[in-house]
């Protein structure tokens, strides 16, 4: 094959848990693309590493080890020299400067999914020399890329402003176009009560994705169940919050799920919960993929009341908005969801038109013209 149709695709995570790298690694390959996907693991217990047109590799738990960052560079560097490749995706900042120093060593078009604002992370807050070290980084490479990936509008705007850029791509966290027939009944997997309603929370566990103004509404819905479906380095810590909290007995953690099978289990809760907590820049213009899953698997969502995902569920009519500063605004509107069996309904009904819109094949097509 020419190298013209050969991509490479680099990404500090695993492509089997991320839904925006295996749908860009589905789409390029049955756009007739030859695909190597590099990927590392650090979290996944008992993980293997794999070959092929996937390579992951296990990297040491730790992300602050000098041993961690020295297997990774080693990695990448060997990994991109090798390849003959016309095309280079870097999927994350981590990746970018690799990307563009052996994009314009081999002359291959580089494409950078700035999937968040790696500037402005709540999980850099208060830690000024890392958070002015990546913005740094993106300064200086972010320039020098053929495309710059978004997620949202929002995203965009604030990319073309900051650093005086108008090469960007709108990719928002759309899943593919999938009404799975099998269930993977949380209710009886669990053993969940008929009468208890089940509230799901999809992704990473981390602070400032809701999960502690969730506990606190728990308290005042005894008739729910939070379901959280993910993993990552605070699970322990919210274990053991909502053991203080008196709530363990309505919170389940229900571990990882391959992204082939997410929804399968999403279509069996009742309600999908995306209460981002506005920390940083990049949860301020939050649009994540457990939003556009919870719509795809048809049930009705609550979020917080933040500017892009406040747009989708207004304009849709799929769920309730809520205003974390007044915390009653979380427990009425899950109490009104669960107890208007006509309102609910209707956004069910509204969640399965919108999927027709909000999934990845039709946005991919920004893409694939870019090619």
């Amino acid at each position: 094959m020419s190298s013209k149709n050969k991509v490479i695709i680099t990404f500090l995570g695993n492509l089997n848990y991320d839904t925006r790298c295996k749908n860009l690694f589905n789409t390029l390959k049955v756009n007739g693309y030859e695909i190597q996907f590099l990927g590392f693991d650090w979290l996944t217990k008992d993980f293997e590493p794999v070959g092929g047109d996937v390579t992951i590799h296990k990297l040491h738990r730790g992300f602050l080890s000098l041993s961690f960052y020295l297997k990774f560079t080693w990695h990448i560097k060997f990994f991109l020299m090798a390849s003959k490749a016309s095309i280079i995706f870097a999927e994350d900042i981590y990746t970018l400067p690799f990307a563009v120093l052996f994009g314009k060593l081999k002359r291959s078009k580089v494409f950078y999914d700035s999937r968040e604002l790696y500037g402005h992370l709540a999980g850099l807050k208060g830690k000024k020399a890392k958070q002015g070290f990546w913005r740094i980084i993106e300064k200086f490479f972010i320039k020098k890329v053929d495309h710059i990936i978004t997620t949202g509008k929002l995203d965009s705007d604030f990319l073309k402003e900051k650093y005086k850029v108008d090469n960007t791509i709108l990719l928002r966290n759309l899943p593919r176009y999938y009404k799975p027939e099998k269930e993977n009944n949380l209710r009886l997997l669990f053993g969940i009560e008929k009468h208890k309603k089940i509230l799901l929370y999809q992704g990473v566990i981390h602070q400032g994705r809701g999960l502690h103004p969730i506990y606190e509404a728990l308290k005042e819905l005894q008739n729910c169940v939070l379901i959280i479906i993910g993993d990552g380095e605070f699970e322990d810590f919210y274990k053991n919050l909502a053991m203080e909290m008196g709530i363990n007995e309505q919170v389940i953690f229900a571990g990882k799920v391959n992204q082939d099978e997410i929804l399968s289990y999403t279509k069996t809760a009742d309600v999908g919960l995306s209460i981002i907590e506005n920390m940083s820049l990049s949860y301020y213009y939050a649009l994540p993929n457990k939003l556009f899953e919870y719509i795809m698997a048809e049930i009705p969502v609550v979020v917080s009341n933040l500017p892009q995902m406040k747009e989708i569920v207004e304009k849709h009519e799929v769920g309730k908005v809520v205003d974390l500063d007044n915390p009653d605004e979380l427990v009425e509107a899950i109490k009104q969801l669960i107890a208007d069996e006509n309102l609910y309904n209707m956004f069910k009904e509204n969640c399965r038109t919108a999927s027709q819109e909000l999934n990845w094949e039709n946005e991919a097509k920004n893409l694939l013209d870019k090619l």
